[in-house]
Order: C-alpha cells, then sequence, then structure tokens
C-alpha cells in the first residue's frame, strides 16, 4: 500500500534558521513534491515566526532522512502525518 507523507514546521525564528533549513530543503529537493510556506506579514509587521509545509516523495527510509535532518536544527518543531492510499 503506497504512503503520503507531509511534514509540517514550525519555525520559531526564521531569520536565524533560515539558511540552515534552506539548506537541508535544497539538499533534499528530490524527495520534495510541493513545498508551502507560511508566516504573518502586514504592512507594519513580518513576522520571526513561520509554518513550512513539505509534501514527501520517496519511500520511509527517505521520509525519515529529511525529517532527521530538520530535526538537527534547534529552533524548530517537526510534525509528521502519514497517509495511506
Amino acid at each position: 500500500m503506497a504512503k503520503k507523507c507531509v511534514l509540517g514546521i514550525m519555525v520559531t525564528n526564521r531569520v536565524e534558521n533560515a539558511s540552515q533549513i534552506q539548506k537541508v530543503l535544497t539538499e533534499c529537493g528530490c524527495n520534495i513534491k510541493t513545498r508551502l510556506g507560511l508566516h504573518e506579514v502586514d504592512s507594519t509587521l513580518c513576522s520571526p515566526n513561520g509554518l513550512i509545509l513539505l509534501e514527501l516523495f520517496g519511500d520511509e527510509a527517505s521520509y525519515a532522512a529529511v525529517e532527521g535532518r530538520l530535526r538537527e536544527i534547534k529552533g524548530l518543531q517537526v510534525q509528521k502525518m502519514v497517509f495511506e492510499t
């Protein structure tokens, strides 16, 4: 049975963590099907916090590799959802 994996990543300091996060996402790019970034922004505020949603591609080992690398970055919370299709 095939599985779909979605990672939710809460970033608590985007400015401090952005380069490390981007490095992991670039290096794992062949295992990322969809990437969506959300943060609060308006004319007076650009929030230092944000949420990234990743739909992963591959097998469970590749899901675990991406998740593990992201969990090594301080200031991130990583949650995983796995759907059987």
